[in-house]
């Protein structure tokens, strides 16, 4: 291994979720998808467990899992987003470190990362441990196996960090050129100033004052700056020159030439990354000059002969240090914004902490051997909720037997100490304003801290908190400061358990849920409910528990919701009381079957008063489901005057068609919405038939001669599920008749122009090409179709 090559990618998400619901709602920037963990992940993290390598006609000849030969990072909080929602994605991920591991000797290619991308030079030494202790626990957890090497946020380091790093037993970091301060063979006494012309192809040394040493790379920063900024990616030939181009020729010495960028590079940041990526890999792979590798082999095989010592409080992307995260720099990434919100930001949350940690020992002292053992090893829980994993965890590290009120203290605690962790993303001081969506999302853990501090009897801090984050500047017109950003976008998201009630109550009148259900981060029980219907309304009332799922608070709650159509709802929720429930139930019903809706709405008023909740109220998701079914109960009740004037109308439309006259705009309209309807209603009993029906050809056929185009998005997720389980009908066995089935979908499918899914059917058809090559022959055609170019005999190249 004298001269290798090492492709670092950082893959990471900053946490999204709300932290009162814990879950990712709806953000309509990253359309066409839900949010933009969904947009990235369909972008980049899929495209690089199944990257395509291309001929020149630009059909697929193979796919390649990137992951198994580049060197790479997932943050913890994006992979738990992933493991939630592409299960998919994290599988090829570990199958890749696990395949790293036996081509490199025991060493793989995965490398863990702090928890949730603090700055680490500006946290404690406590949240320092915390985050080393968090990132290594979700690293066993998710690969199974001790991390050898930790990527830091933003690279910041100092040495403290590195203190943390080494103690927790990790071998290895990877840092930017800059952060070097001097350099020194090992064993000498005089040191050399580290400059421009520091040597990237070797490992360094670096030793801590309490006597841990820790191994430190430094990536190629031109290299680096080609691929995220440059030409590297637009074409695999020259990301391979500039990757031989790191090697000096004729130093007969080992040689690591690598390169360290977001992995988002490779498709998100850059499109069809992923592919230039994979075809250059593999060119490398194939040449014997040189050996792709990772770090953790690469340092078995040459340990450092050189020592180094770093700069302190440096990182990657800050060319002032760490001053990004806590000053008006200069950095940004927008021109003529301001930054003099950052430091009022930082100093608002640090005096936040400031009242936090005290009471967390404070109290967390009665409960806890070790108050903050206990938040290091709280992750064990974060991990995985199950009752049982809580309750090991309590047996661990609780001073004894706890009572109900004493384990929700116990876990509202730490919840406290979570958020408080997660306020400090890095992200919240990366882009160009306070109102912007990542110091947001800071602010919103900031408040679930706020909540926890006080129902544990701290007093109440938020004035005090806005107080101080008025001291930062916004750059948007909208928003005066930080101040104004807090009491406009944080407090009205704020969750309380009335909401989270009337939201199940609500919803509850569209969705059938069963007498226990989930309802985001509580479960709701339905203890007693009571329903009445007719053509123009509804009214529910009902009696639940609800518990949250993250703390084990518990709370009875007694509703009304009543809709009167349309849009209009109104939903009261009250603490329960046995006597007043059934009074109130009572009454509502009685004046409900008097048919008054005055009377009705009066009697909403008298028992709940007029703090009720409207649509508007629910969550987002649920808002607009709702919202949804509203629509189309309007839509369905103008269904058949559509559909009589398109059956009056429908020879008169053809015939102006083919006179060459103009179809009216109302009767295209009409035209276009009953075609629509019924070509969607077609193509969503593929599944169900196993065929697309020749009905949806006759309508797609009719558009089409009447010069109608057809909004046939709707199809995509039930044609999706059809192809997928065509081809997996066709993986076992690869009958005649199956694939016959299998190609005639997808056929159907591109000449009804309908999106079915194409980078998920030609990724599962590979698996089905590898898996199977004694059907290839007959799979030819099918092959054809999803734009592969594969040999019908033998295996891919």
């Amino acid at each position: 291994m004298t001269r290798a090559i090492v492709v670092h990618g950082h893959f990471y998400q900053p946490p999204r979720e709300n932290p009162w619901l814990e879950a990712v709602e709806v953000q309509d920037s990253a359309k066409p998808y839900h949010d933009w963990n969904e947009r990235v992940s369909h972008e980049c993290y899929a495209p690089n467990t199944a990257a395509r390598r291309v001929d020149e006609s630009n059909r697929i000849f193979d796919v390649v899992n990137n992951f198994e030969r580049i060197s790479f990072d997932v943050g913890p909080t994006l992979f738990a987003w992933l493991a939630r929602h592409r299960p998919d994605v994290c599988v090829k991920i570990v199958d890749a470190d696990r395949a790293s591991l036996a081509a490199h000797g025991g060493h793989g290619n995965a490398m863990a990362q702090i928890y949730n991308h603090m700055i680490m030079p500006l946290a404690t030494r406590q949240d320092k441990v915390t985050q080393v202790r968090w990132g290594i626990a979700d690293f066993r957890a998710r690969f199974g196996r001790a991390p050898e090497g930790l990527w830091l946020s933003e690279t910041a380091a100092d040495d403290e960090t590195l203190e943390a790093l080494a103690e927790a037993g990790i071998r290895f970091t990877v840092l930017a050129p800059h952060q070097a301060r001097a350099v020194r063979p090992r064993g000498a006494e005089a040191w050399t100033p580290a400059g421009p012309d520091l040597d990237t192809r070797r490992a360094y040394l670096w030793r801590g004052g309490q006597g841990h040493e820790l191994a430190v790379f430094f990536y190629d920063g031109a290299i680096a700056q080609a691929v995220a900024f440059g030409d590297a990616l637009e074409r695999s030939e020259t990301l391979i020159a500039r990757l031989r181009g790191g090697f000096r020729d004729g130093d007969p010495a080992a040689q690591l030439v690598h390169c360290a960028t977001d992995g988002e590079s490779y498709g998100h940041h850059r499109r069809f990354g992923e592919m230039a990526l994979a075809a250059a890999l593999a060119r490398l792979a194939a040449d014997g000059d040189v050996a792709l590798t990772n770090y953790a082999a690469f340092l078995a095989a040459h340990p450092p002969e050189h020592e180094v010592a770093i700069h302190p409080n440096t990182s990657w992307s800050c060319t002032h240090g760490v001053e990004r995260w806590r000053a008006d720099c200069g950095c940004r990434t927008r021109p003529g914004t301001h930054q003099r919100w950052r430091r009022p930001l930082r100093e608002a949350l640090d005096w936040l902490r400031d009242q936090i940690d005290p009471l967390f020992q404070a109290r967390a002292a009665a409960v806890f051997q070790d108050p903050w053992a206990a938040r290091d090893a709280y992750v064990e829980v974060l991990l995985d909720r199950d009752p049982g994993r809580l309750e090991a965890f309590l047996a661990a590290h609780a001073r004894g037997p706890l009572d109900a009120a004493r384990r929700v203290q116990a876990r509202r605690l730490l919840e406290m100490q979570r958020h408080r962790l997660l306020m400090y993303t890095s992200c919240g001081w990366f882009f160009d304003d306070v109102a912007g969506l990542e110091p947001v999302q800071c602010l919103k853990y900031a408040a679930m801290a706020l909540r926890h501090y006080q129902d544990l009897g701290g007093g109440h801090l938020e004035a005090e908190l806005v107080r101080r984050l008025e001291a930062a500047p916004s750059n948007a017109a909208e928003f005066r400061d930080g101040g104004d950003v807090y009491r406009r976008l944080i407090r009205p998201a704020v969750v309380d358990l009335p909401r989270v009630i009337a939201h199940y109550a609500i919803t509850g009148l569209f969705e059938d849920y069963p007498d226990e259900a989930p309802c985001y981060a509580y479960r709701v029980t339905r203890l007693d409910e009571t329903r009445e219907a007719d053509h123009d309304g509804a009214l529910r009332v009902g009696h639940v528990r609800a518990e949250s799922t993250v703390t084990g608070e518990t709370r009875e709650a007694m509703y009304a919701v009543l809709h009167l159509g349309g849009h209009d709802f109104s939903c009261g929720v009250l603490p329960y009381d046995e006597a007043r429930y059934e009074r109130m139930k009572a009454d509502l019903l009685r004046r409900y079957g008097r048919l008054s809706l005055a009377d009705l709405v009066r009697g909403m008023d008298e028992h709940f008063g007029k703090e009720t909740f409207e649509l508007t109220h629910l969550f987002l998701e649920g808002r607009r489901l709702v919202v949804a079914r509203v629509i189309r109960a309007v839509l369905d009740k103008h269904e058949e005057t559509y559909r009589r004037i398109w059956a009056e109308n429908r020879k008169l439309v053809h015939y102006l068609r083919q006179a060459d006259a103009p179809i009216p705009d109302a009767l295209a309209l009409v035209a276009r919405y009953v075609l629509e309807q019924d070509l969607l209603a077609e193509l969503e009993q593929t599944g169900r038939l196993g065929a697309i029906a020749p009905r949806a050809f006759e309508l797609a056929d009719e558009a089409r001669a009447l010069g109608l185009t057809l909004d046939l998005k709707p199809a995509r997720p039930p044609m999706q599920r059809a192809v997928l389980r065509a081809l997996g009908e066709v993986a076992d066995p690869a009958d005649a008749d199956r694939i016959a089935r299998a190609t005639a979908l997808v056929e159907g499918a591109l000449r009804l122009d309908v999106d079915f899914g194409l980078w998920g059917a030609q990724t599962r058809f590979f698996d089905l090409w590898r898996a199977r090559p004694d059907a290839r022959p007959a799979l030819g055609k099918l092959a054809d179709l999803l734009r592969f170019n594969l040999p019908r005999e033998g295996h891919p190249a």
